[in-house]
């Protein structure tokens, strides 16, 4: 049979928005043939992420990837989305890199016959992060840096900050995807982007406070307040905001601490200051990558709490997401101190979920996990754990949650 009658369909089309499933179908194959799909991206770091799966046609001649089980390689059994998510890097220890959205990331897909490494057939699939319309608005408005993204349509929508990782400076992909769903996101940097500090010494919630001040007074975002999502080390900013903010209504904490890490926070005359890691309790893994997972000491101990964010002054409704394979530090526990700080005060104003076997990185769907890379504060490459399915299943619910969750706080008066 000729090669060329072999076809590679990637359906509804080979453009998407990258939290979407694609459905990856090779039709044209002799029946029963072994075929093997890799798929392959480069990020904006310029590494290469690569996963393949082993599949065996039907008698038609087909793969349908939405039916067929993968046999072997970066995954088994049936899952569509097995290509995108079960990727890894070329060099170890790298997280997929995107700096500016107004590109969309190009996976290639290839069919291969296992035993010539012959391409039989290819297509690529463009996940963009952009819907038609949406504008994408970098930000200097004083101290304020960031990019801030608002849906198509008629608003005013809901304003939601989005904060990113201690190394991470801001993500565009999350922001961006979230807004179009429907809200103004401010994907806000809090250092070492363009001319923010590279290594502040504290930093100030005042700067915080200006970029709440600055969204809720755009032309397009509806009060009468604002969500915040956050993750790791944001988390802790995320918290304090809460705490002694006005204006914000519902925040979501992503693998996050209940005591201030890494850097003093200042409010007016208020010192938060950073707790201090316990040095023994790091390990070292076989693989000789450095385990931090219970280097942070109990902030409830009467000598950290002066670190401990006073949570029981906010007035929002918390999301805590948690991986229990966490080892960046051990969010579970913490998350589970912040709940019962907030009950004791008697606020029932929070919901933690839990995710088994998932790492430090909870992003969007689809997204490849990181379960180990370097580490801006430690200044060396850690675990961050996370089996990839697993982590592929959280994120995908995670997404869901946070829509639901910011949509039921801050959209009570639309219809």
């Amino acid at each position: 049979m000729a090669y060329s009658q072999i076809r590679l369909k990637i359906l509804p089309t080979v453009r998407c928005l990258f939290d979407k499933p694609v459905q990856i179908k090779v039709e044209g194959l002799a029946p029963h043939k072994p075929v093997e799909l890799r798929s392959k991206l480069v990020d904006d770091k310029g590494v290469t992420f690569k996963a393949s799966a082993l599949y065996k046609a039907d008698e038609s001649g087909q793969v349908d990837v939405c039916r067929a089980p993968s046999l072997g390689g970066s995954f088994t059994g049936v899952d569509p989305m097995g290509l995108f998510w079960a990727m890894a890097p070329d060099t170890p220890h790298s997280k997929f890199l995107k700096k500016t959205v107004l590109s969309p990331t190009l996976v290639k897909i290839e069919a291969v016959n296992r035993e010539t490494d012959e391409v039989l057939a290819s297509e690529t699939n463009e996940r963009g992060y952009m819907t038609e319309g949406m504008k994408r608005v970098p930000v200097q408005e004083g101290r304020i840096r960031g990019v801030l993204f608002i849906p198509p349509g008629k608003g005013p929508f809901p304003g939601i900050v989005d904060l990113y990782t201690f190394g991470g400076v801001l993500t565009e992909p999350r922001a961006s995807l979230l807004a179009n769903k429907g809200f103004v996101v401010l994907a806000l940097a809090y250092f070492g982007y363009q001319d923010l500090p590279k290594k502040p010494k504290n930093l100030d919630l005042e700067y915080f406070e200006e970029a709440v001040n600055f969204l809720r007074r755009q032309p397009d975002v509806k009060g009468p307040g604002i969500g915040i999502i956050s993750i790791s080390h944001s988390g802790g900013l995320a918290l304090m905001m809460s705490s002694f903010l006005s204006g914000i209504s519902a925040t979501v904490c992503i693998n996050a601490c209940n005591a201030n890490t890494v850097i003093p926070v200042h409010y007016k005359d208020i010192i938060i200051p950073a707790l201090t890691p316990v040095v023994k309790n790091i390990k070292i893994t076989d693989s000789g990558l450095v385990d931090i997972r219970d280097a942070l000491p109990d902030p409830t101990l009467e000598k950290n709490r002066a670190s401990l964010f006073p949570i029981q002054r906010s007035s929002c409704q918390f999301l805590f997401a948690v991986s229990e394979d966490d080892h960046n530090w051990n969010s579970p526990f913490f998350a589970k101190q912040a709940a019962a700080t907030l009950r004791s005060h008697g606020k029932e104003t929070f919901q933690v979920v839990s995710y088994p076997k998932a790492g430090h990185f909870l992003e969007i769907p689809y997204m490849s996990n990181c379960p180990s890379g370097f580490h801006g504060a430690v200044g060396s490459n850690v675990v961050f754990g996370g089996e990839p399915k697993a982590n592929a299943e959280a994120q995908l619910d995670l997404w869901e949650r946070v829509q639901e969750f910011f949509k039921s706080h801050l959209d009570k008066n639309t219809h």
